[in-house]
């Protein structure tokens, strides 16, 4: 029975379920990853694309851990953009069109060829608990399969159903199998359980639209991968798919709008909590009744098939209105649907029962991770499940779980927000979430999480001493910059640039100046030109930001103080005087890990923070 019995098994194969299992994999566990069809591993069940603004973030902030997602999706790209270029480096964010089946192949020979990890197709019916601790899970083969660590990563396929106008179909996204026992099971087990709703748009063939009719969109040269590991010359000559604007207008609206007695979300069809930041389009008119268009991406969905994915028009609207629709926008008027948009309902739990290393804290060993934890988006689930899976690994190891934390990354913006305010819908990840965005910002994700990667056993060497070289290079061309003054030849082709006499000045006190950036002063400087482009840019925001960065670096050292101040897991809050009611039944639900994240939790104000202060304190001084 020994091939049923392993350190840790991934219950799902999505974007989360793949970056836990290989996490776990890659550390040294035996893994056991178990999908409902194999066939469908990491597979792209909304728009084929990867990254965006904040979820780039993510991404690189994943591979810069030792995860996976950045890496595939370099592989696998179509095209490549960095959005927010017109606004400062914290937003920044890449995002890729990728090849849909290649993709999903690509992932899954990662599972297939990695070491001490199996993956087989059946479906859990129940996670097995003994003395209150998981063991394992069985299926519904019957078979039982034990582990001391168990990552729940279900997706959106937990008693799914997906609605089209009036036609109902008890299954999972684009037809796929849904899992009909284990959000029962899980509800028994006391995890709070929620319904959520999503949607996808219709996918039309591509040979019946209007390019010319459409605004052309391409992609970046040079273009820049997602994983730092990537070399990006390998792109040189690289031939990027196009993609197409356009736009709804009023004849659009006026069918939608006629049409919303047939609409399954505003005829009480649809019972699951929307997106709110990514509303349908028939949401879309009734929010926005005041826009006069919508946007819409016509973006491919394969190198090798003419499909065309419409974002911007997610729908659940009957079929013949969806036809109708579109056949009034322009480069649409003739399009012919391939698939017809979807809304999907789903179970999904509540995140507040799990600890910011996301395993739930009355199961010791039970650990959840993406959609099924309230969030939406593939980079969010792949966060999620990356974090899972080096946890559920320590914890086999009897290690301290990895915490990241809010001043770390993206990623603890999002688990914190997850477990300690919860989501009453679907979840995005957002840049305005994040309260030291200047300092998170993808271009330096690589210095900022690779030694958490590297210690945990997941980040390889090579990562490793690259990030180093960064970061020391960082270091010595910020030296030189700031001592050392340019030649006068510079100096001259510099003034004429800004029209302005720049005699006398170091390079970082010219580079300050908005006018200028450190590329054409490499141009004209042979010891600035001789350091990477990454370690230019980095030098470059450093010094343009410095008086920022150095204001947000307090505020991140302020906020540690109370992130490193932790909370008794056992504490009775009912117990400490002083405590408003509502702080102490708050307090006692959410049981905190620390001081910071006790002062997130809603109603919980900063009174009650200084009554616990005091409260540790005087434990500190009796111990």
């Amino acid at each position: 029975m020994s091939d049923r019995i392993f350190d840790v098994i991934v219950v799902g194969a999505g974007h989360a379920g793949c970056e836990a299992a290989l996490a776990s994999a890659r550390m040294g566990l035996r893994t056991l990853c178990l999908t409902l069809q194999i066939d469908s591993v990491a597979y792209l069940a909304c728009n084929p694309a990867v990254g965006g603004t904040s979820k780039g973030h993510l991404v690189r902030e994943i591979d810069a851990l030792g995860g996976q997602m950045g890496r595939t999706a370099d592989q696998t790209l179509l095209q490549m953009r960095m959005l927010n270029l017109r606004k400062g480096p914290a937003v920044h964010s890449s995002r890729a069109q990728v090849d849909k089946q290649a993709y999903a192949q690509a992932m899954r020979h990662e599972l297939e060829s990695q070491p001490l990890l199996t993956l087989l197709q059946a479906e859990v019916s129940e996670v097995c608990v003994r003395s209150g601790r998981v063991c394992g899970v069985k299926t519904t083969y019957g078979l039982t399969y034990e582990a001391p660590a168990v990552v729940i990563a279900a997706g959106v396929y937990m008693n799914s159903r997906i609605i089209t106008g009036e036609y109902v179909q008890q299954t999972g996204p684009a037809g796929l199998m849904r899992s009909s026992f284990l959000g029962e099971q899980l509800a028994f087990l006391d995890i709070p359980m929620r319904r959520f709703k999503t949607g996808t748009p219709p996918r039309v063939d591509g040979k019946t639209i209007d390019p010319e009719a459409m605004q052309i969109q391409r992609g970046d040269e040079p273009l820049h991968p997602f994983s730092f590991l990537t070399d990006a010359t390998a792109y040189d000559g690289f031939e990027q798919d196009v993609c197409y604007l356009t736009y709804t207008n009023a004849q659009t609206h006026a069918i939608l709008r006629a049409n919303l007695s047939r609409s399954p979300m505003y005829g009480g069809v649809i019972e699951g909590t929307g997106a709110r930041y990514c509303p349908s389009i028939e949401d879309k008119i009734v929010r926005f009744a005041d826009k006069d268009r919508h946007q819409l991406f016509i973006e491919p969905e394969g190198r090798y098939t003419d499909e065309r994915y419409i974002q911007g028009f997610s729908t659940s609207m009957p079929y013949d209105v969806q036809i109708e629709a579109l056949h009034t926008i322009p480069g649409l008027t003739h399009a012919r649907i391939v698939r017809p948009g979807y809304a999907i309902e789903y179970d999904c739990m509540d995140g507040r029962v799990c600890t910011l290393g996301l395993m739930v804290r009355h199961i010791p060993g039970l650990f959840f991770a993406g959609q099924v934890v309230g969030s939406s988006g593939y980079e969010e689930a792949a966060a999620q499940g990356l974090v899972a899976g080096i946890n559920a690994a320590r914890f086999v190891q009897q290690k301290d779980p990895l915490i990241l934390t809010r001043m770390d990354g993206y990623i603890g913006v999002l688990i914190d927000d997850l477990v300690t305010k919860g989501t009453p819908e679907p979840y995005r990840m957002m840049t305005a979430r994040a309260e030291y965005r200047l300092l998170l910002r993808q271009d330096n994700a690589d210095l900022r999480l690779t030694q958490y990667g590297y210690d945990v056993g997941l980040a390889s060497e090579a990562r490793y001493q690259r990030m180093q070289a960064k970061r020391t290079g960082t270091a010595s061309l910020l030296d030189y910059l700031r001592k050392t003054k340019p030649p006068a030849a510079c100096v001259r082709q510099l003034s004429e640039q800004v029209g302005d006499s720049l005699s006398g000045a170091t390079w970082a006190k010219l580079l300050v100046r908005p006018q200028l950036d450190i590329e054409p002063m490499a141009a004209l400087e042979p010891h600035i030109a001789a350091y990477a482009p990454d370690v230019r840019q980095q030098a470059e925001i450093e010094i343009k930001y410095e008086g920022y960065l150095a204001r947000q670096q307090r505020d991140i050292e302020r906020q540690a103080r109370m992130e490193h101040r932790p909370l008794p897991a056992d504490l009775d809050y009912g117990q400490i005087t002083g405590l408003r009611i509502e702080a102490k039944q708050k307090l006692n639900a959410a049981k905190p890990s620390n001081l910071g994240q006790a002062s997130r939790i809603s109603g919980v104000s900063p009174a009650d923070i200084a009554v616990l202060s005091v409260y540790l304190e005087r434990k500190e001084q009796q111990a």
